[in-house]
């Protein structure tokens, strides 16, 4: 046995400087602060006893006999004090560090160090304490087995870094943990670069003798061995062997494909093709049918050839139903004939009541409300994401806010960086110029002296930013490529060199820092400390392709404190983050190009985007508004402009549309019923549609009556009334019943839209047959008197009697020429054919709707944020975090409850934090992308007796921190077996505070403060622990599919922990929490929330058809289903033109809903209340009779507004309003009056004999008679 190196003597005092040669050139005073061995040649020397306990704890295997090592006490206590680092981050798997210890002691203190050590490099000192002269060494070389090193190497790879979400050896090798192996991690631990190593240690790795040395080969542990009779082998999370094979994800689901071809695609196709056979075979029988009986070819096919009940000669007896739908349609049109000649007689009272009851409802508007955040928008209060958000709130505080910029250097451009004296060459993109880099220093600290003002108060970064090192450490987190240089210009423009070669500079150092950001200093050339000046461990902040030096971008986030419940503080920081995205966009650097956001941008920018919009919408508005105005007079000659026109009476309509709208939101108001955007935006638009169409049905009715003889005007709009008023009631009701059945829905949007919408239309219904008669009767007045519209009080002539009847060229067109071509035998199959083609389509595609709403479309073109949008997802490829949280509930205390959580050795492998761990092993499908931090595995590494981290003073029992050098702190736990133990009971409470109030540092990296602060929650006077969280982080999610997607394996895997852990049962459980949850979890639901709201709505406008039509059941049926129809087809539009499922276009679906039964109600009363002798006759008199007036109403009035929208700046205006407005209004119209009147025309409902008798009784020996029967 012979020692090569022995520490008899130190060349300096110590420091933290790695050995220089004197022959190296200038270097700094602090490299010369440097701790190395003396070179002795010689017998082992034994160890004195004050030694035995430090060679027990580190290297028992060199414990024997009279302990005769090559090391002494002092050796030992650095060799301790050097293993710290790995200790904390590796003793979680006692094999792994069982080998790397005896790595290090068979290197310090083996007394065979001759066989496998050989000095390679010397220099002299004289020790000034003993006066002689001796040799430190500066270099050796150690022989290490290959296989040994492999070993080694494969025990420690899965080792896990809880805080960090990594593997270790991503800390303590240099490099990413897939770029590390046995080599380079052992060449690394002993390069004098890595700031901990005294001086060059040269690994030779080889399993036979090289250069006269053998190789150091001690027998291994692998993680699944047990190190001794007390700890296991390593846990599943650290070690892959005890895990088994790692799990594969199912195969994704395979396509449904027929004949290699989409299913639905065929079955579409082939249901199409069937359809089409059996329609033109039943055509084809009844038209032979026909020329059996040789019946006139153009007598329609459907007319009743051997016996019409539609003829006025029929005798047969009406059946109950018909003889009760008759009495009621009677009683809705004597009830309304009334009320018509009531309001007629008595303009003044109706108005001004109606005024009065408008001004009641619309005071409540001084109680209005608008909710403009967006959890409030998309999530409801009573939702599991929002009760799990507060819950996370309550108990740990609400998640930070981000400030954040993305910078790129447009005019820069890469640069390559020459190691001296050797190297290769290393590219450095554009950001990583040094000047680039000083003026984004520049930037942030100008960002940091932002100063704002709320309250009278002054508000900087510093009061309201992050710092989670507080109250010892102030520091704002401020994530920052330039924490590397601590913020500073003279360290940033430090370099080493002479007056022909730099030998480091800030790209040496770069180069050093990132891939070991856990080192304590950097190459004694340039000695910068590499930690960040707010932590231990810097966070992504930079974007690149694989190495961080070819960095395209630079990423600076300014996390800032977010309050729950402290409105004051709350407030400060949205002062400070104005002020932020003011001088942001006001920064003026040409080399600079920066995308940025604050945490307030978006709600923001929504708010901005309405305001811009509302000169949009005014316009479109405006052009209805004209429109109407201008549409409803029947102008004969231009000198009769002003007195047949209907200005007045089209804005008092408006008027009464509008004031409806504002009834409805004051009402709710008083309630405390909060708005939002989608109300404001939408519900206009659909009572105006409604009113509209309602509006033209009145007056144009009017317009083509005749007076009677000896009927007064009152009798006469209350017989126009009694005649048109059950079909608007009929569509009123639908959509009111139909609305407040939206109600039911979980959306708070749809609620919200569908409450007020209810409300709105209804109202409007009221006004309509009360004020707007009254107006009717006093503007007919006015133009029978000839007196100007708009100037009523000047004459424009002669006055009339009253006011002929007349028939618009739009009637006439719809009377000569569209109905009669559209019913023609040869053109109702092609249009049945056509529009069912149509609804296989769109039934063939409304799977393939996407699903979700792009962050970016609820942004102004002109937004700042869509820039940071564009770019966030184009460099910075990192996911966000998601928490699992364990409810307050769970024992800690016990070995039992602490195996259920902790993912270490001896924790269960179907524990919390390995089914975390499991899951991020097949990251592409469950989207789980690391480990989880685990608070509790970090505490058990924290407060072992082995670490340097868990002291105490032994005077007061008080924590002292590892940095503390004081003789009176001591270890919290013996190093006996016992103490060896995790702490438990009153042990595990004891110690729990000072570990979550310990900051990290670089002799103990496990201090829980800064990673683990808020993760616990204390109850009961901090005697038990509540509710934790674990944290990881999602994989990168960009699109609506990945984020829904994520959430929704989160919470099965969250669901998945709770059963196993056999609290199911319990009245706690573990649910997953991340700061998107609340805003797709409606997309979980929204295929089954959109089929429930469509099917209530339609099956509510059945039953209220049904009954308003006289129990009409097949006509509410052919209703119905005109309006799915409509719907499906709008899915389909959806498809082709990307409109995605959201809660936005689910509202758009509802509103829909309510104006197909404008398009589909009046021609189907008008056809049922026909009395023309066939289906044909019948569907041609409803289609000219109603299909002009909701031609002229709501589909030119709409169409006129919908255009405007095009131009709108707000993206989301032009896909989810311009889009889906033309495509419900241009389906809506082509349904109404093309398909449904040749539906009718085949299978429409038989005439009612009741109804036509009634009908035949009123008009009998009247004009009114030929009309109807001639």
């Amino acid at each position: 046995m012979e020692c090569f190196a022995f520490p008899a003597s130190r060349s300096a005092p110590a420091g933290l400087c790695g050995a220089v040669s004197p022959s190296a050139g200038p270097v700094p005073l602090e490299c010369w602060r440097k701790s190395y061995n003396c070179k002795y040649t010689g017998l082992p020397i034994p160890l004195p006893k004050d030694g035995y306990d430090l060679m027990q704890e580190l290297c028992p295997g060199l414990f024997f006999d009279n302990v005769s090592v090559c090391c002494d006490v002092q050796q030992l206590q650095t060799l301790k004090n050097n293993l710290q680092l790995p200790l904390q981050f590796l003793s979680r798997c006692p094999s792994c560090f069982y080998n790397l210890i005896n790595l290090f002691c068979e290197l310090t203190c083996s007394p065979h160090q001759v066989d496998f050590l050989n000095v390679t490099n010397t220099v002299p000192y004289y020790d000034p304490v003993t006066q002689k002269n001796k040799t430190s060494i500066t270099e050796l070389q150690y022989c290490i087995g290959e296989s040994f090193a492999n070993a080694m190497y494969n025990a420690c790879k899965d080792v896990e870094a809880p805080s960090s979400n990594d593997k270790a050896l991503g800390l303590l090798c240099g490099k990413d943990a897939k770029d590390c192996n046995a080599t380079n991690w052992i060449e690394y631990m002993f390069s004098k670069n890595n700031g901990q190593t005294p001086f060059s240690i040269i690994p030779i790795f080889s399993d036979i003798s090289v250069h006269g040395m053998s190789p150091m080969n001690n027998a291994t542990k692998g993680c699944n061995e047990s190190t001794d009779n007390v700890t296991g082998p390593c846990s599943c999370q650290d070690c892959s062997l005890v895990c088994g094979p790692k799990p594969q994800p199912p195969p994704p689901p395979a396509p449904w494909l027929l004949l290699g071809l989409d299913a639905m695609y065929v079955i579409m196709w082939i249901a199409y093709m069937g359809f089409l056979l059996v329609f033109f075979a039943v055509i084809f029988g009844v038209w032979c049918y026909r020329k059996r009986h040789l019946v006139s070819e153009y007598t329609p096919i459907d007319s009743n050839i051997a016996f019409s009940v539609n003829s006025r000669h029929d005798n047969g007896e009406a059946s109950c139903g018909e003889r009760l739908g008759e009495r009621f349609e009677n009683c809705l049109r004597l009830t309304f004939m009334s009320w018509g000649a009531f309001c007629v007689r008595n303009p003044r009272p109706v108005v001004l009541f109606s005024l009065v009851f408008i001004a009641m409802c619309c005071s409540g508007m001084m109680y209005m409300k608008i909710t403009t955040k967006p959890v409030d928008l998309w999530s409801s209060p009573s939702s599991q994401a929002r009760k799990e958000k507060q819950y996370f709130d309550t108990h740990f505080g609400p998640f930070f806010r981000t400030e954040q910029l993305i910078i790129r250097a447009p005019h820069s451009k890469p640069h390559i960086y020459s190691p001296y004296p050797s190297g290769a060459d290393v590219p450095f993109g554009p950001p990583l110029d040094k000047d680039i880099l000083y003026q984004v220093l520049d930037l942030q600290n100008a960002i940091e002296n932002i100063t704002a003002s709320y309250d009278n108060e002054t508000v900087m970064l510093k009061d309201v930013c992050l710092a989670p090192l507080a109250p010892y450490n102030n520091n704002c987190t401020i994530l920052s490529v330039l924490n590397y240089f601590q913020n500073s210009y003279s360290v940033l423009n430090h370099s080493v060199g002479d007056e022909f070669f730099v030998y480091a500079d800030y790209h040496t150092h770069f180069l050093y820092c990132y891939p070991a950001f856990l080192a304590k200093k950097d190459l004694c050339h340039v000695f910068i400390v590499g930690f960040s000046v707010f932590s231990l461990q810097p966070l992504p902040f930079l974007r690149i392709d694989e190495n961080y030096n070819n960095a395209t971008a630079l990423v600076i986030t300014f996390p800032v404190q977010n309050y729950y419940n402290e409105t004051h503080k709350l407030m400060r920081a949205l002062a400070w983050e104005k002020e932020f995205i003011s001088f942001v966009k006001n920064y003026q650097n040409s080399n600079l190009t920066i995308s940025f956001s604050a945490e307030r941008s978006i709600e923001d920018e929504i708010n901005r985007e309405s305001n811009s919009d509302i000169s949009t919408v005014l316009i479109s508005y405006a052009v209805m508004f004209l429109y109407i105005s201008i549409a409803l007079g029947h102008i004969k000659s231009c000198k009769r402009f002003l007195v047949d026109s209907k200005i007045s009476l089209g804005i008092a309509g408006i008027l009464i549309v509008l004031s409806s709208v504002a009834c409805s939101l004051g009402i709710f108001s008083y309630f405390g019923i909060p708005l939002t955007l989608v109300v404001i935006e939408v519900i206009p638009f659909l009572v105006l549609a409604v009113g509209v169409d309602n509006i033209f049905i009145i007056v144009q009715t009017f317009q083509r009556d005749e007076r009677l003889p000896g009927e007064t005007l009152d009798k006469q709009i209350g017989r126009i009334l009694g005649d048109v008023a059950p079909s608007i009631l009929l569509s009123s009701f639908s959509e009111t019943v139909a609305f407040f059945l939206g109600t039911l829905s979980t959306m708070p949007a749809v609620r919200t839209f569908s409450l007020f919408a209810g409300m709105a239309v209804f109202i409007d219904f009221l006004l309509q047959i009360t004020c707007f008669i009254s107006l009717l009767g006093l503007d007919i007045k006015r133009q029978e008197r000839n007196q100007m519209d708009i100037l009523c009080c000047i004459k424009g002539g002669e006055e009339d009697s009253e006011v002929e009847h007349s028939e618009s060229i739009l009637l006439l067109f719809f009377k000569d020429l569209y109905s009669p071509c559209l019913l023609k035998d040869w053109m109702r199959p092609i249009v049945i054919s056509l529009f069912v083609g149509l609804l296989s389509f769109s039934i063939a595609v409304a799977h393939k709707v996407e699903i979700g709403l792009d962050q970016s479309l609820s942004m102004p073109d002109d937004s700042y944020v869509m820039d940071y949008l564009n770019y966030l997802s184009k460099y910075l490829h990192a996911g966000p975090p998601v928490y699992f949280v364990l409810e307050e509930g769970h024992s800690y205390t016990s070995l039992e409850g602490q195996n259920m959580v902790c993912g270490g050795v001896g924790c269960n492998n179907n524990s919390l934090v390995q089914q975390v761990f499991t899951a991020a092993e097949i990251d592409s499908y469950t989207r789980i992308g690391f480990p989880p931090s685990s608070w509790i595995d970090d505490y058990f590494d924290w407060v072992k007796p082995q670490s340097s981290c868990c002291r105490v003073y032994n005077t007061t029992g008080q924590f002292c921190n590892a940095s503390v050098v004081d003789v009176s702190c001591m270890r919290c736990r013996p190093l006996t077996e016992e103490g060896k133990w995790r702490p438990q009971g009153g042990d595990f409470m004891k110690f729990l505070p000072m570990f979550l109030s310990d900051n990290p540092n670089p002799k103990c990296g496990k201090g829980g403060h800064a990673a683990y602060s808020s993760a616990v929650n204390f109850i009961n006077n901090n005697s038990d622990v509540g509710a934790t969280y674990f944290m990881t982080y999602h994989t990168v999610l960009k699109t609506s599919a990945d984020f829904i997607d994520a959430m929704k394996k989160a919470r099965i895997i969250a669901d998945n922990i709770t059963e196993t852990m056999g609290i199911k049962e319990k009245n706690y459980r573990v649910f997953p929490y991340s700061v998107f949850y609340v805003f797709y979890e409606q997309y979980l639901t929204i295929v089954r929330d959109t089929i429930f709201n469509l099917c209530v709505s339609l099956g509510s406008i059945f039953l209220v058809t049904t009954v308003l039509l006289g129990f009409e059941v097949w006509a509410a049926a052919m209703v119905s289903i005109t309006i799915a129809m409509i719907l499906v087809n709008m899915f389909g539009i959806m498809w082709l033109w990307s409109i995605s499922l959201n809660a936005v276009s689910l509202v758009n679906l509802v509103m829909s809903c309510g104006i197909s039964v404008e398009f589909c109600s009046h021609v189907t009363r008008a056809f049922t209340v026909s009395t023309k002798g066939s289906r044909v006759e019948r569907a041609e008199e409803a289609l000219f009779r109603m299909g002009s007036s909701v031609f002229s109403g709501i589909t030119l009035t709409k169409f006129g507004g919908i255009v405007v929208l095009f131009f709108s700046k707000s993206q989301i205006f032009q896909i989810f309003y311009f889009r889906m407005y033309l495509a419900m209004v241009v389906l809506g119209a082509t349904h109404g009056l093309i398909f449904l009147p040749v539906m009718l025309s085949y299978i429409g409902p038989s005439v009612n004999k009741a109804k036509t008798r009634a009908a035949q009784e009123r008009y009998k020996r009247t004009e009114r008679e030929r009309l109807l029967y001639f």
